[in-house]
């Protein structure tokens, strides 16, 4: 490919707003522009790099079993009604109506497609086990897109879906499919780590999720070096601490002015935070009031106390809402609530005698609540979020804490699909069941952009060769070095590589400026001495010490090919 035909020039300085390396070095690389907040074109760089990751994708998917096909974006809100998320899921999920008033969505991620494919399709037990696939362009209206394609309104997706006919078969093909995300991620030069998760609205028994750890990233990662432990924060324990065994005191009520925080409320007192309880209000979707209660020296986790009520996501109350139910903001306690809201009552907290609650009085607290005794729960569940140094639930070593850029995700969903869109399949002993599906995703321009975070140096991106667009980039310096691009692009192309000829007719300056930047694996260089040495001058974009060699052009393509392993042709 020549670059006096390609669209998209090269930046000296990244627009402002750019948030991480990678992403400034996208925009400088020409790779990547902005059309509107979390839309982006991909200019014909990108574009070669996401076709050889879903090329990796493909051949992964396929060695798993998996078939290809393509499924609508546009799908009746109906279908999405029946499988109950249509209300479920918030604004991100676009939904519009057609020109016969009939609702539409622009759909996230296709379970309701598969399992009426599935309804139509499978009848019989030997047309399972299945799996199918899709790379294809998605919408989710996120409120707070951020990094460049980290966090993206429309987005490309490599979504699969297994159906099979018991949960043993499920559990196979995610195994199975485990193997295969870990060797894509693999391939494409990233490395991740793999942490249990929340099944959120995606519903089912059991997740996982593939992280790259990197400090810009959204989701905190609960670890433990000694055994193993791996699981994002939204789900992870600790051990428990223990509780001192102590009889039930009675309830004293005391004057406490000014203490709207546990934190001056245990000054105030004198006792620790742990000698406290603290409330959350909540709120669901469809408009239930919750109440968390943890220990005071520990943190609601949202994501908990969501699955623990069975809500798609929770959102503050109100000082209205709060005062319905009978309770004073910074002075709360769930004691006197009753069934004007569901009580959640952490685990901790129902072991934990005589903790300091409040009145649900300005200025007042309660000394000596006691869980059973005071006030009951309707649900008693873990709600505490992990922090940096608790012992681990497995071993009780320390464990920490980091940051980690979602990549990709698997989930066991179960039949819960399958049973509201009617996939069914006749067993071999004559009875009907539900079909048992999964569903497995991989954002692809989101693994592009973290393939950038996590190669570049301070001259620009660095690609590994199995997703470079390109094999080599030819700088062809002069008269002489243009001369004889032609022929060694021919040279190159013969030889199954594909390479990047600058032809601009620019400074060399400028040609190994933006060589850098743009990061191919190989930098090759044509000139009047290159020529008189005896060929072209060869060096590795990575090489730490720069150092390069003259290469016959007879040989070139048996060079790159030796430097760049493992890249298969487009």
């Amino acid at each position: 490919m020549r670059m006096s035909r390609e669209l998209g020039v090269t930046l000296r300085e990244a627009p402002a707003g750019a948030e991480t390396p990678g992403h400034q070095l996208l925009l400088r690389g020409a790779y990547l522009r902005q059309l509107g907040q979390g839309i982006f074109s991909y200019l014909p760089y990108a574009w070669r790099v996401m076709r050889r990751i879903e090329q990796i994708m493909r051949e992964e998917m396929e060695a798993a079993g998996g078939v290809e096909l393509s499924m609508p974006v546009v799908q009746p809100g109906e279908l999405w009604k029946k499988s109950g998320r249509y209300d479920k899921i918030g604004p991100e999920l676009a939904r519009f109506s057609d020109r016969r008033e009939r609702p539409m969505v622009l759909a996230l991620t296709h379970e309701e497609v598969t399992a009426s494919l599935a309804a139509s399709e499978i009848q019989s037990w030997r047309q399972l086990p299945r799996l199918v696939y899709q790379i294809q362009l998605k919408f989710r209206d996120d409120p707070r897109p951020r990094a460049g394609l980290i966090r993206t309104r429309e987005f490309t997706m490599k979504d699969a879906y297994s159906l099979d006919r018991d949960e043993e078969g499920l559990d196979a093909q995610y195994a199975r499919l485990h193997e295969a995300y870990l060797a894509i991620f693999a391939r494409c030069g990233l490395e991740v780590l793999a942490v249990e998760a929340d099944v959120g609205v995606m519903g089912g028994t059991e997740a996982r999720e593939y992280m790259y750890l990197n400090p810009i990233g959204e989701d905190t990662l609960v670890l433990c070096d000694s055994c193993g432990y791996a699981q994002n924060r939204q789900v992870a324990r600790a051990a428990q601490p223990e509780v001192a065994e102590e009889r039930p005191a009675p309830l004293e009520r005391l004057a406490t002015p000014g203490t709207n925080t546990i934190e001056s409320l245990a000054s105030f007192l004198g006792v620790p935070a742990s000698r406290t309880a603290k409330v959350v209000f909540m709120a669901t979707s469809d408009g239930r009031f919750v109440v968390g209660v943890v220990r005071g020296d520990m943190q609601l986790n949202e994501t908990k106390l969501a699955a623990a009520v069975r809500a798609a996501e929770l959102r503050p109350m109100t000082t209205d809402e709060i005062a319905s139910i009978g309770c004073v903001p910074g002075y709360a306690s769930p004691i006197g609530v009753g069934e004007r809201a569901t009580v959640v009552v952490d685990e901790i907290v129902a072991k934990s005698p005589n903790l300091v609650a409040g009145a649900n009085e300005e200025g007042y607290h309660l000394a000596n609540s006691n869980f059973g005794r005071d006030y009951d729960a309707d649900l008693i569940a873990d709600l505490t979020a992990v922090a940096d140094g608790q012992p681990c639930a497995v071993c009780g070593s320390p464990l920490r804490t980091e940051r980690g850029i979602e990549v990709g995700n698997i989930f066991k969903l179960g039949t819960g699909y399958a049973e509201t869109l009617g996939a069914f399949y006749l067993a071999e002993d004559g009875t009907e069941k539900p079909v048992v599906m999964g569903s497995y995703g991989i954002g692809v321009g989101r693994l592009l952009a973290c393939v950038a975070e996590s190669h570049h140096d301070e001259r620009g991106l660095a690609w590994p060769a199995a997703v470079a667009p390109f094999a080599a980039h030819l700088c062809a310096l002069g008269g002489e070095g243009l001369e004889a691009a032609a022929r060694l692009e021919q040279l190159l192309q013969a030889g199954g590589l594909d390479v990047l000829v600058d032809d601009r007719g620019e400074r060399p300056g400028v040609q190994f400026t933006d060589a850098e930047l743009i990061g191919c694996p190989v930098i090759l260089t044509l000139s009047k001495r290159s020529l008189a040495a005896g060929g072209v001058e060869a060096r590795l974009r990575q090489s730490a010490s720069g150092e390069s060699e003259i290469v016959a052009e007879a040989d070139i393509a048996d060079w790159v090919r030796q430097a760049v392993p493992g890249r298969a042709r487009l």
